[in-house]
């Protein structure tokens, strides 16, 4: 048994929603906090002096000054199938999916290849301070086998399904509504709810599942009312236009999914950039969250989110923050909000630093609907952990020369940092990314 933890560092964790960039009220911070940790659990946060006086004698200190706590970074929406795909040169979604992605996740047939990417996936997102992730695996089961197995030995809070999809995709890469119905249930049955494991029901997207597919999607969450629901929309003009031919009943894409029952407060919607004023009604009413994966939306040329619209209409649409890797181009949570950033400044809007730092922490785990296990420093939340550093190199060490507010700190990680910026990850309380062996050269192409 781990004796209990005192981190000793700066102390940030958010409570709600940032309104500004001075809105201090929104978080607690502590410039010398103590974070009391046990039996993967946070027992205590506060000044250091009080958390060492209540603390249980023999406690472990582990000094971080002068650098950053805060809860693990979150991510929304990735593929774990897609290490490989990163970077595959294409003009649109659709050209990358048929030259690359497809090709890539037939190899997930063996279980050996999977549970071989599978250490490398959660060697990366421990190495990016992310200790939650939603992923998509591929249509193999035993895809979903070595995602969850690895998650289940690190001891990390992860999500994530059976990718479903019967039609337009390779013969090698689909399955038929009763494997996918049958299979998932098996994931289901084999993974929800051991260790820390959250199985997703995941159809791809409408455009490879038949109606008749789209139906056993519906039973499925019908039956299992309580699990999250991961699916793609609107990332694409033309990915639009395809589903619309394949559904015409539908009065735009969002109805689709509205029509086998699939829009509920736990269903997480892939980009949803390219939506009308009905469609975002509806992600209203219904709670579901759009996912935006700026990385991967300009990577592919496919829109610009359009995060602040979203958020002040008087029907506010629910967002939640991805990579998308390996539509994305980064697996760093850090560099990820650089982009939503971006994004926003083209479209004459802002997003301050508070706001990314609460997205990627508590407002992801609100997203997921975990607030009362991740996103937070809060007594009694899983002790998954990341302490960030701002002058972990050179140039970032000169430019915090200048910063002296907390704001200006947090953009200065957001816009310049990146898995070197994370000086340490702790997954339920055991520092993870210092236990990380160095990764052996692999096999590529030779001149």
């Amino acid at each position: 048994m781990t004796p209990p933890r005192i981190l000793r560092g700066r102390l940030l964790s958010f409570s709600r929603r940032p309104q500004s960039i001075s809105d201090a009220e929104s978080y607690v911070y502590e410039d010398d906090g103590g974070l009391l940790i046990s039996e993967g659990r946070i027992l205590a946060f506060g000044p250091f002096e009080t958390v060492l006086l209540d603390a249980p004698e023999g406690a472990e200190i582990i000094d971080h000054r002068p650098k950053l706590i805060l809860p693990g970074l979150i991510d929304t929406h990735l593929h774990f199938p897609q290490m490989q795909v990163v970077g595959s040169y294409a003009a649109n979604l659709l050209e990358w999916l048929n030259t690359y992605t497809f090709v890539e996740e037939q190899r997930f047939s063996d279980p050996a290849h999977g549970a071989r990417i599978a250490v490398s996936f959660f060697d990366e997102m421990i190495r990016q301070g992310t200790t939650t992730a939603v992923a998509y695996c591929s249509v193999h089961k035993a895809s979903a086998d070595a995602y969850f197995a690895e998650a289940s030995k690190r001891n990390m809070l992860m999500l994530g399904g059976k990718v479903l999809m019967d039609c337009n995709a390779p013969e090698a890469l689909t399955d038929t509504p009763q494997s996918a119905y049958d299979d998932t249930r098996a994931v289901i049955a084999d993974w929800h709810g051991k260790a820390r494991n959250h199985v997703v029901i995941s159809p791809r997207f409408a455009l490879t599942s038949s109606h008749e597919q789209m139906e056993v999607t519906g039973a499925l969450a019908r039956e299992f009312p309580d699990l999250h629901i991961q699916t793609h929309l609107s990332e694409n003009t033309a990915e639009i236009e395809r589903a619309l031919e394949l559904y015409p009943e539908a009065q735009d894409y969002t109805d689709i999914y509205a029509r086998y029952d699939l829009l509920g407060a736990k269903t997480l919607l892939g980009h949803a950039i390219h939506l009308s004023e009905r469609e975002r009604d509806l992600l209203h009413e219904t709670g579901a969250v759009a996912v935006h994966c700026p990385t991967s939306n300009l990577f592919l040329g496919s829109g610009l989110f359009p995060f602040r619209d979203y958020e002040t209409r008087d029907k506010p649409v629910r967002i939640a923050v991805a990579t998308d890797i390996g539509g994305g181009t980064s697996y760093s949570m850090l560099k990820t909000m650089d982009e939503a950033y971006k994004i926003q400044q083209l479209r004459g809007a802002r997003l301050n630093p508070l706001e990314s730092f609460y997205a990627m922490t508590r407002g992801n785990a609100e997203a997921l609907t975990l607030t009362g296990r991740i996103g937070t420093l809060d007594p009694g939340s899983d002790a998954d952990i990341v302490v960030l550093d701002a002058r972990a190199t050179p140039a970032m060490a000169l430019k915090m020369e200048a910063v002296t507010t907390l704001a200006e700190e947090l953009f200065l990680l957001q816009t310049m940092g990146d898995d070197r910026a994370i000086a340490e990850t702790y997954v339920a309380g055991s520092p993870a990314k210092s236990a990380l062996q160095a990764p052996l050269p692999m096999a590529g192409w030779q001149k």
